[in-house]
Formats: structure tokens, C-alpha cells, sequence
């Protein structure tokens, strides 16, 4: 929810730095403005201050990229939550169940994975290495969405032409919200032709993040699974709590 008196210009600013880091090519103002549903003038004063603070940068064309300060702040932040530096073992771990292992946090109704591995594939090659995905697609944004309250999620989605996986049946959302806040995980059907389905629990109380597997899980398969999950995450914060000690 926004507070009282928001700073719009400090959200705009923040806008327009995510659409250009999300934008996965380097990407024009004119394109951005369109975005976010701008005048062309004030994207271009927005991004003429975010270079300036080496958060972007402009290339021969004239496109805009993501800057040098972007990387120092993410690293920053990371170093500062602790949360991959207490995630990789854990996760490593997971890579015996022969799934796809994901880690991730929630960003508006977007999952932006930190993690996400194949099976065999190597830490380092997993960072990174995905977008954004739907939430409600994904194991590990049901459980965030989850930890949301239902006023919130409700202001989420206002407006929005399609809910993907539920189209604009709202209320079924919530419904199935509700159950994954009663199991304590979430069980979500990702592909129906190929009977992939994805498995997630949440990371910390109140919870900032999320963990995953994803394949073929049969309902069989989901208790073993569900205390897997269970238990790197409270490795997870475990890890974190000793590195603060």
C-alpha cells in the first residue's frame, strides 16, 4: 500500500531504473515512455538523472542500458541480506532430487529468480540465469503471494485484463492463496501437457523469499519434496542467524 504523501518522483525515478534493467536488450526512451505511460520529456529528464548517477548508461545509438552503480547496489544488497551467501549450500543440496531447484523474491506480481538451476547444472552457471515469471505460475511466487494480505492482493491485480493461469477469476486466486497459507507450501500445475508441476515453500517469518522445485512431481513425490524444501530453508535461515551472531 502507498503512504500517505508518496513521493512520486522518487517512484517514477525507480520506474524507470526496473523497466530498463527488465528490459533483457538496450531499449530507447521514447519505448520506455510508452512502458510506463509517461510523457516522453520526463522519462528523458528521469533517465538524464539516473546516468548522471551511473545507473544507467547510453550507448552510440542512444539506447539506454543498466550502469556500473546498478551492479555496486545489488551486490551491496546481497551482501547486506546475506541470503545467496546462506542459499548456495542448501541449494546445492537440493540438486540430488534430479529437479529444477529455484530460488526467488517477489517483485510486484513478477517472481525474479536469484536461483535457478537445471538438473546437473553448476552453482555458478545458475545464477542469474532467468527473468521474471508470473507468480501465479510459479512455486515460488504463490507462497509470496501467500504471505500478502488479501487487501493487498486484490490492489495487485485491479485492473489487470488477465491473471495468467487464472484469467480473471480473482476470487479463485484467492481461494488457492488460501490453501497454500494452510499447507505451508504451494503445488502449482506449470505446464499441463507436459505434467510439469512446481512445489514451493516459503523462506523466513514473515516471509521475504522463496524456494522451489519444479519437473514431474506427482502427488506421491510431494511430501518427500515438501520436507526437502522445508529443511534448506530452515538451513537457510539458520545460516543467516549465525552470521549475524
Amino acid at each position: 500500500m502507498l503512504p500517505a504523501q508518496p513521493n512520486q518522483s522518487l517512484i517514477e525515478g525507480l520506474g524507470c531504473l526496473q523497466a530498463v534493467a527488465s528490459a533483457g536488450e538496450p531499449v530507447g526512451s521514447r519505448a520506455l515512455a510508452r512502458q510506463l505511460g509517461l510523457e516522453p520529456t520526463r522519462v528523458n529528464r528521469l533517465l538524464r538523472t539516473l546516468g548522471h548517477l551511473g545507473f544507467v548508461r547510453q550507448d552510440q545509438r542512444r539506447k539506454y542500458h543498466v550502469g556500473a552503480t546498478i551492479h555496486v547496489l545489488s551486490a551491496q544488497a546481497l551482501f547486506a541480506s546475506g541470503l545467496l551467501r546462506a542459499a548456495l549450500g542448501p541449494l546445492a543440496e537440493l540438486g540430488r532430487l534430479k529437479l529444477i531447484v529455484a530460488l526467488g523474491v517477489l517483485w510486484r506480481d513478477q517472481v525474479a529468480y536469484l536461483f535457478h538451476a537445471t538438473p546437473g547444472m553448476g552453482v555458478a552457471e545458475a545464477l542469474g540465469r532467468v527473468g521474471l515469471y508470473p507468480a501465479t505460475r510459479s512455486g515460488v511466487g504463490m507462497p509470496l503471494l501467500a504471505a500478502a494480505t488479501t487487501r493487498d492482493v486484490r490492489a495487485l491485480y485491479r485492473g489487470a485484463d488477465e491473471i495468467p493461469g487464472y484469467g480473471r477469476a480473482l476470487p479463485r486466486l484467492l481461494t488457492d492463496l488460501r490453501r497454500v497459507r494452510d499447507d505451508g507450501y504451494a503445488y502449482v500445475l506449470q505446464n499441463a501437457e507436459r505434467e510439469v508441476w512446481s512445489l514451493g515453500v516459503p523462506i523466513g517469518a514473515p516471509a521475504y523469499a522463496a524456494m522451489a522445485l519444479s519437473g514431474r512431481i506427482t502427488r506421491a513425490m510431494v511430501p518427500g519434496c515438501v520436507a526437502a524444501l522445508r529443511a534448506a530453508a530452515q538451513k537457510i535461515e539458520g545460516e543467516k542467524t549465525n552470521a549475524r551472531m
